[in-house]
């Protein structure tokens, strides 16, 4: 099995135009997945590439690069927005796995548990593409197509995720699982809310683990917009028939269900609690 720390963009395209290759970055999803026995796959280590660390602010947003570690994303300067995919940052495993897997490689996995998929999704974040051809953006929401699937083309590289700049708004996450830590999600949800005067008069919804993948709630988004913060209603069943939970040995379809529900109301709570803290 050979191995290439590529220090260019030509030599990762190089290796990626020969056959059976792996990209790594943290290796934290590949090497599990790969078990007792090593593949005969060539691994691609897109680590020291240009660009592909770091967290920089630009006029558009803000881009972060696909080598970037949890770690650095927990210690990053970023506005309120961002508390959902800083508090996913310090759930996603152990300090050593924070320290070591990549944003990236969470979303090139494309697990339904997989913890970053739900902020970013209320970030509205895009997926920057790169191949000898160029580059292409994609929407994430159109980035993972099913499990284990993405848009992923032969020959291209995930170079960056890109975030749009969302003033006044503040982000929350929280997730369900058998312990705190180190634990495949049951059921996640994060939020995203700006208010005024008391009001909410932005807000977007995301739930992960419930779905092939993790998606918007729409008619939970609707349901919310215009609510006084101080009377937010209870989730109406009915606002979640677009996800489709399975039963599985962590939990049943239904318990799914009824989890996400209360883990929504939770969230707004704590987001719109903290906007008022904020207000007085």
């Amino acid at each position: 099995m050979a191995y290439t720390a590529a220090k260019s963009l030509d030599e990762a395209f190089a290796v990626l135009a020969g056959s059976n290759v792996a990209i790594i970055a943290g290796g934290t999803d590949w090497f599990p997945q790969a078990g007792d026995r090593l593949t005969a796959k060539s691994l691609l280590d897109v680590n020291d590439l240009p660009g592909f660390r770091g967290i920089t602010r630009t006029d558009a947003g803000w881009r972060i690069g696909a080598a970037t570690r949890w770690a650095d994303i927990t210690a990053a300067d970023l506005p309120p927005a961002f508390d959902g995919l800083k508090a996913v940052a310090l759930q996603v495993g152990s300090i050593q796995i924070q320290n070591t897997g990549t944003v990236a490689g969470n979303l090139c996995n494309a697990s339904p548990a997989a913890d970053g998929v739900p902020p970013l999704l209320t970030l509205n974040a895009r997926v920057e593409l790169t191949s000898p051809a160029g580059t292409r953006i994609l929407p994430l929401a159109d980035f993972i197509t099913g499990v284990r699937r993405t848009a992923l083309q032969p020959g291209e590289l995930v170079s960056a995720i890109l975030v749009p700049h969302t003033t006044g708004a503040r982000g929350g996450f929280l997730k369900l699982g058998g312990r705190a830590y180190l634990v495949i999600s049951i059921a996640m949800v994060a939020a995203l809310v700006r208010c005024d005067a008391g009001v909410i008069t932005d807000i977007r919804v995301a739930v992960g683990s419930c779905s092939p993948v993790a998606c918007r709630l729409p008619r939970v988004e609707a349901a919310y917009l215009g609510q006084p913060t101080a009377q937010l209603p209870p989730v109406d069943p009915d606002w979640l028939t677009d996800l489709t939970p399975i039963s599985d040995l962590r939990a049943s379809a239904d318990y799914r269900r009824g989890a996400v529900a209360r883990l929504i109301e939770r969230v707004l709570r704590q987001i719109t609690h903290a906007e008022d803290q904020r207000d007085v």
